[in-house]
């Protein structure tokens, strides 16, 4: 009886509000945004979907939703966005990529969220694409870096926000190119998408110069450990070692490598695994001088003590997620992607999914609080990389402590 009653209700609602019901429950826009969907948003409330590995091998990054979470109250008790409070909703995935597109499935058919905000992962994110395409439902500011998200001009409602791996690769060749020319790289790498697009960009970028990879080394992310890997890739010789791998085994690598007393090569970690607690894990003692790339402030060093953005980030996550380290980079770049994703809700030209998709596909310049100075987003038709630019970064002391000037790798 109360259905019965309900559905006249919402039906009136929805013609006072201008909109209409589509054929398969989607709430269609009329007026000047007639025919754009606008499921899951209204004048009060704007619901959103997070997909994260809250278990399994890659957990370590189920911190990225505290940073999420965090920006977002931050945001709500505010006000909202433009009087808008953000519901959000998140599921784990396990870093399962079938998982990931039933979870998709359950968050806009079940849950009926207005966008997707981050699949983290490559495997998982490619698993929900072809789906948030076909719906038409925006997944933005996907959390992995793989070089599809921007270059692939056929899924325009899918879109990156970290530099591309593409982009981190080229930072780490140009470094090895001017400092260490004739340099011998051993590669550690995750045999799935993600490492192999920075395999191959590294080969790529390092094409020409008097840099060289002597060996290559995959594993699986139901190995164990890398133990065995590590060892085939010290008997290469090599002087450099590029590891591109998740938390888990990049702490496993940083351990094996130090382990090896007769094999000291430069140790560069990628952006993905260069938290600070995955270091510190291994032991600060053991570590020193490992290099990464990144663009993110680190709100635990004495430069930024007095910079706005970060004393209101950490006052924020003391308030709303007290339980989360906020000195981890996961965490940071949670926030600092909440915040890109409010920038894009604002700059809507109509409140639907299309206004989305349009919105984050034309930012200029946008600054964020917790990006280093110098670095901002931007978009345009043909350029679907938010963020093109990173600083190098060496491990000292306790912390990352940058070196060298911000570099552009657009160029």
């Amino acid at each position: 009886m109360k259905r019965v009653v309900l559905i006249p209700v919402l039906l009136l609602v929805l013609v006072l509000a201008g909109c209409r019901l589509g054929g398969d429950g989607e709430v269609v826009l009329g007026g000047a945004c007639a025919g754009q969907v606008a499921t899951g948003i209204t004048p009060d409330s704007v619901k959103v979907g997070g997909i994260y590995p809250l278990s399994g091998p890659a957990s370590a990054y189920a911190v990225v939703a505290q940073g999420v979470r965090a920006h977002f109250e931050h945001v709500n008790a505010q006000g909202g966005v433009d009087g808008r409070r953000i519901e959000f909703v998140v599921r784990d995935d396990a870093y399962q990529p079938a998982r990931a597109l039933e979870q998709a499935r359950r968050l806009v058919l079940h849950d009926r969220v207005f966008a997707l905000f981050q699949t983290l992962g490559t495997p998982s994110t490619a698993a929900v694409r072809e789906f948030a395409g076909r719906r038409g439902v925006p997944q933005v500011f996907v959390a992995t870096g793989a070089t599809q998200w921007g270059a692939d001009g056929e899924h325009p409602w899918t879109i990156g926000f970290q530099p591309s791996y593409t982009a981190e690769a080229r930072v780490y060749a140009r470094h090895l190119a001017r400092e260490r020319p004739g340099a011998r790289v051993a590669v550690l790498y995750q045999n799935d998408d993600f490492g192999r697009d920075l395999l191959e960009a590294f080969r790529a970028a390092v094409r020409g110069t008097e840099v060289s990879i002597v060996a290559t080394r995959a594993y699986e992310v139901t190995d164990p450990n890398v133990q065995g890997q590590l060892a085939n890739l010290a008997a290469s010789g090599a002087d450099v070692l590029l590891n591109v791998s998740t938390p888990k085994f990049a702490a496993q690598a940083l351990a094996a490598d130090a382990a090896m007393t007769d094999w000291n090569p430069l140790h560069i970690v990628n952006g993905v695994a260069a938290s600070p607690a995955v270091l510190k894990a291994v032991g600060v003692a053991k570590v020193q001088g490992v290099v990464t790339a990144g663009f993110q402030k680190d709100p635990g060093a004495p430069e930024w003590a007095d910079d706005p953005g970060v004393r209101t980030y950490l006052a924020a996550m003391a308030r709303h997620v007290p339980e989360a380290d906020p000195r981890s980079q996961q965490v940071v770049f949670g926030w600092a992607a909440a915040q890109a994703f409010v920038r894009v809700l604002e700059r809507m030209p109509c409140p639907s999914r299309e206004g989305v998709r349009q919105a984050m596909r034309s930012l200029t310049e946008v600054e964020i609080d917790m990006l280093l100075p110098g670095i901002t987003l931007s978009t345009g038709p043909g350029d679907g990389f938010p963020i093109e630019a990173m600083r190098l970064a060496r491990f000292e002391g306790e912390r990352w402590v940058p070196f060298g000037k911000v570099i552009d790798t657009r160029s």
